[in-house]
């Protein structure tokens, strides 16, 4: 890790994505915090153009800052998609500045926008970890707590009510079957009192005999008989 004066607002750190660049006096908005530098590479050498690494700068169609020397302490800034700093790039002197956007505090990490192609080619594969990504990561993550928390309520009082109303179902089921329950004795207990009345409730007697079964059982009514008499023969003589 490269030695840093003490005269310099800045330090290395570590930061939520590894190292970082935490400013160390309050340092304020528009300032030069740090030169961005490294050998400068020139796209039309092939030597140069295959060079290839996290670090590169692209200051036009030509010229290219290879920033991984280890004496560019502006390397161990971090992205970040709302940054305290920019990049202030001037392509004819070849020099690059990160200068502050804000007033930043003592402590703060200190970060710039790494530009749109950096960011898809480095960072969207991966997830941004700037505090603006992990704030919104966050947000995502608590509101999907909340909706699962939401439905499982919802779930639990749509079971609640169907049980109820099961209940409520099988209750008045009950009450329903002790209804025709209560039918049934009463036309038991009314037969039960035709028998005590002598009368069966379709209309016979005690003795399982009909009315009509009895008048067929009588013996049949006889008819006088008249003697004949024969005559007296002293009669019949005289």
């Amino acid at each position: 890790m490269p030695a840093i004066s003490k005269h310099k607002p800045y330090r290395i750190g570590r930061s939520r994505t590894g190292l970082g660049l935490f400013a160390t006096k309050p340092i304020k908005k528009g300032t030069k915090i740090v030169r961005y530098f490294g050998p400068l590479l020139d796209s039309r050498k092939k030597k140069d153009d295959a060079i290839e690494n996290k670090y590169l700068f692209e200051l036009n169609g030509r010229w290219t800052i290879d920033g991984s020397v280890r004496e560019n302490i502006a390397r161990y800034i971090n992205h970040a998609c709302k940054p305290n700093a920019e990049s202030d790039v001037k392509p004819r002197k070849r020099k690059v500045f990160i200068r502050a956007i804000k007033n930043i505090e003592p402590g703060e990490e200190i970060n710039y926008d790494y530009g749109t192609d950096y960011f898809k080619a480095y960072l969207k594969p991966i997830g941004c970890k700037c505090e603006a990504c992990e704030k919104k990561r966050n947000k995502k993550r608590a509101e999907a707590r909340a909706e699962r928390r939401r439905l499982k309520v919802k779930a639990e009082r749509k079971s609640l009510k169907k049980a109820e109303k099961l209940a409520k179902a099988q209750e008045k089921k009950g009450q329903e079957k002790k209804v025709q329950e209560k039918k049934v004795q009463e036309k038991l207990k009314e037969k039960q009192k035709l028998k005590l009345n002598g009368v069966k409730a379709n209309g016979e007697h005690l003795n399982g005999k009909s009315r009509s079964k009895v008048a067929r059982n009588k013996p049949a009514a006889t008819k006088p008989q008249t003697l004949a008499v024969s005559p007296d023969p002293n009669q019949m003589a005289a």
